[in-house]
């Protein structure tokens, strides 16, 4: 189930549960984490792609293996807030990834993810990161950064 605007999401998911948040590359699929308040995220894994319905695989054990209850995935707008080549990419990766029956029951949503692996890289600078962790770090941490901002705006629109 696809949900285009996070208030809908927010209905769909489930309590008690976390979520897995995504950030979606060519080469790599950054995974974060929640806990079951949804208060914060953390970096999970890097993995690295290969055919969709592989990577799905991989997806779908992490939602059983973790017990999360939706998906949140970066969605790559430009600066100007239009949405590009990239942002259709990453929504029909949403669109095949409902199709699947082990994803018919989980909500998935969007996040902007404008700036979060410039985030990510500075945070990795300043803790000294070497090149080489960085590499392979940096897109589980974009994808903690695009969780933790839905889930401030989840905790807001709960106490709104």
């Amino acid at each position: 189930m696809i949900f285009p605007e996070l208030e809908e999401f927010a209905g769909a998911i489930a309590p008690m549960r976390g979520l897995i948040g995504l950030d979606l590359g060519t080469k790599t699929i950054g995974v974060a984490l929640s806990d079951r308040l949804l208060n914060s995220a953390t970096a999970l894994e890097t993995i690295k792609r290969k055919k969709f319905g592989l990577d799905a695989d991989v997806l779908a054990a992490l939602v059983v293996k973790h017990e999360v209850t939706g998906v949140i995935l970066g969605l790559p707008r430009n600066m100007d807030g239009s949405e590009g080549p990239r942002a259709q990419a990453t929504r029909g990766f949403a669109q095949n990834l409902s199709r699947r029956p082990e994803f018919a029951d989980i909500p998935l949503g969007f996040w902007d993810e404008r700036l979060s692996t410039v985030a990510a890289e500075k945070a990795l600078l300043e803790a000294d990161t070497t090149r080489k962790r960085r590499a392979e770090v940096i897109d589980a941490v974009a994808a903690g950064y695009i969780l933790q901002g839905a889930l401030d705006r989840l905790r807001h629109m709960r106490a709104g």
